[in-house]
């Protein structure tokens, strides 16, 4: 992913930093997998340990930004390089919000598992968001180790399909609160639920145009996709 440079030591820190940018991934992604599995299984025992890894998160968070200022201090990087490190720093943010959601989720559902309300609900249907999800967080990690820009473009199209679930489990919700206003409860816990689950699908999308961002030095936030393919072609 990093090109070789003079400095083996400048290698060394840059290679440092996107490893400890990939394990906070890899433990956002575990975290959001545990969260919704301990939905379908009501394991309040796994809740608790989404909601105990929040801490670790946002201590990654700082420990990333710690060595990031140190790397541009020692090397005062220059084109490439700082878009680079400037693009972990932004991804790295976004990780951070992503399990944020996560322990959102997770403390929603502590309280729907604690009070047994949703054992007549459509949970099974926020699996397939969730997947979703998750499996844009796994790829964006993937895309960015291979700085693959191909993938990254994949990634931004894909969001949609999410944000198609969001709105049919929205309709769906509606239906249960109209026939039974006894849901009514149960039903804005999912619902906040379903759109934390979006929100970490936005957070895949936002990684994928950082990755454009480090290849081809263009922001393309906020772009519509096809000027987005256009910079990339």
């Amino acid at each position: 992913m990093i090109e070789k440079h003079l400095s083996s030591q400048f290698d060394s820190d840059l290679n440092s930093v996107c490893t400890q940018l990939m394990e906070m991934g890899g433990l956002v992604e575990s975290q959001i997998k545990r969260a919704i599995h301990s939905l379908t299984n009501f394991s309040l025992s796994e809740i608790n340990d989404v909601l105990d890894t929040e801490a670790r998160v946002d201590q990654m968070e700082i420990e990333i930004d710690r060595a990031l200022t140190a790397v541009v201090a020692r090397r005062q990087p220059a084109a490439r390089d700082l878009r680079l490190l400037l693009a972990i720093s932004k991804i790295t943010t976004n990780l951070e919000r992503a399990g944020d959601e996560a322990y959102k989720i997770g403390k929603r559902i502590k309280s729907l598992v604690e009070t047994g309300e949703t054992r007549q609900m459509p949970i099974g249907d926020l699996r397939v968001a969730t997947d979703l999800a998750t499996d844009l967080i796994h790829r964006a990690l993937d895309a960015f180790a291979r700085l693959d820009v191909a993938a990254a473009i994949s990634i931004y199209k894909e969001d949609d399909l999410i944000d198609c679930e969001f709105k049919g489990f929205t309709r769906k919700l509606i239906t249960y609160m109209m026939e039974d206003p006894r849901t009514i409860s149960s039903s804005l816990d999912l619902l906040f639920i379903a759109k934390a689950i979006e929100r970490i699908g936005d957070h895949a999308k936002n990684i994928s145009e950082f990755i454009i961002y480090i290849v081809h030095g263009t922001d393309v936030r906020h772009s519509k996709l096809k000027g987005i393919e256009d910079i990339v072609q």
